[in-house]
């Protein structure tokens, strides 16, 4: 991964299931309820129980607002979920957020938050990173696959 340069990065919880689609390629596009507070230039994922890990990182292409139904239209051949639990998951939100999955890096060694050294607590959605944080996965990951 490129340095991140052009906004901060956030540490996402994500179910497992579609954590594989995000690395199979079938889902492009995370949805969230809320959006961002400021702009975010990198994913890192950390795959809910039971797996309980960080499993990859991605670039974020770009982040749009809508009405969920618009933001069905525009995703849902990439979006990795059928309509219905999409709709539930919204169910009378008047906006949702998606976040388009850009190049992605799936880490060597899946790793547990308490590998980094730090007392991070897995997030209910998200919680921006630390950039050292961020440049030391990246660091701990390459070196797995030295």
């Amino acid at each position: 991964m490129d340095k991140a340069a052009a906004g901060n990065i956030v540490l996402m919880s994500i179910h497992p299931e579609f954590v594989d689609a995000i690395l199979a390629g079938t889902k492009k596009v995370e949805f969230r309820k809320t959006k961002f507070a400021s702009k975010v230039s990198h994913v890192v994922v950390y795959a809910t129980h039971p797996v309980k890990k960080l499993t990859c990182i991605f670039e974020v292409k770009k982040v749009t607002i809508d009405h969920p139904v618009n933001l069905w239209s525009t995703y849902s051949k990439v979006s990795g979920i059928c309509k219905d639990r999409f709709l539930s998951y919204y169910d009378s939100y008047v906006y949702g957020v998606a976040i388009e999955v850009g190049k992605l890096q799936k880490l060597d060694k899946q790793l547990k938050l308490s590998e980094l050294g730090c007392s991070i607590s897995p997030p209910q959605s998200y919680q921006y990173l630390d950039r050292k944080i961020f440049e030391q996965l990246k660091e701990i990951s390459l070196a797995v696959s030295r």
